[in-house]
């Protein structure tokens, strides 16, 4: 399946990292997250920095290991913080660039690319601007090719670490055969039939009848999906089918 290029995932992550610092300006640093409990909104802030600069150091290095984390100071004032959280992406753009988007580079599922990189920091940004704008009660509204990537994402990294075995609660994702359909309102937008096998998860673009379905706006499908919102929360989602397929799925599911 085709991914957005290089350059259109740096347009995407410069904006998302203005627009997750410009939804994390507002709400005091000691303020819960409320769509990650155990977060306060410093916690948060300083995960989106220092995930890029993590990014970078394996991406400039080429490192074959998983390189350690940063130790990471927030700056004192919003406008600060913004800067740095903005400064943060610009060098990760600026390091695949230097290397090359397709020079082969650690990841937790194999060797992969810096370009994987680049865009794995896009959608954790992504969802995470979902968890500062729900903080702060503002709207969120990413662009509907935008949050339809971070869905296929998504389901591409659950995919792989259900094959694996790697994670339990998502092996039990496995099934017999049972579908779930998220299908977006935008026209131009596919839809995703997910499929649960023995071996693992299976899944297409398109349309096709489901043993439930989720429809809606793409942004909040994405809320859904990422279990930011529940689906009876969501703005103009409608649920229909197997309920309990549904909240199977989502109990077991963590993304971003």
């Amino acid at each position: 399946m085709e991914h957005p290029d290089a350059s259109t995932l740096a347009v995407w992550l410069h904006e998302q990292t203005a627009a997750f610092a410009a939804a994390a300006e507002g709400p005091d640093l000691d303020t819960w997250v409320p769509t990650c409990p155990e977060w306060r909104m410093r916690d948060l802030v300083a995960h989106v920095g220092r995930a890029h600069r993590w990014a970078v150091e394996l991406v400039a290095s080429g490192s074959t290991e998983m390189p350690p984390q940063p130790e990471v100071t927030l700056p004192a004032t919003p406008g600060e913080r913004t800067g740095w959280l903005v400064e943060g992406a610009e060098r990760l753009v600026e390091a695949v660039e230097r290397v090359g988007p397709d020079t082969p580079v650690w990841s937790f599922l194999g060797r992969r690319t810096p370009a994987f990189w680049l865009r794995r920091m896009l959608h954790d940004t992504t969802v995470h601007h979902a968890d500062a704008a729900l903080t702060a009660g503002i709207g969120y509204r990413p662009e509907p090719a935008l949050a339809a990537d971070t869905l296929t994402e998504g389901l591409e990294l659950m995919a792989a670490v259900v094959e694996s075995g790697i994670n339990p609660t998502l092996a039990e994702l496995r099934g017999d055969g049972e579908t779930l359909a998220f299908v977006p309102d935008e026209t131009g937008v596919e839809g995703w039939v997910v499929t649960r096998t023995p071996d693992g998860l299976a899944w297409t673009r398109g349309g096709g009848d489901a043993h439930v379905t989720v429809a809606g706006p793409m942004a909040s499908l994405l809320l859904v999906f990422s279990r930011r919102t529940r689906p009876d929360d969501a703005s103009g989602v409608r649920v229909t089918g197997r309920r309990p397929l549904l909240d199977h799925w989502l109990e077991r599911t963590a993304f971003g």
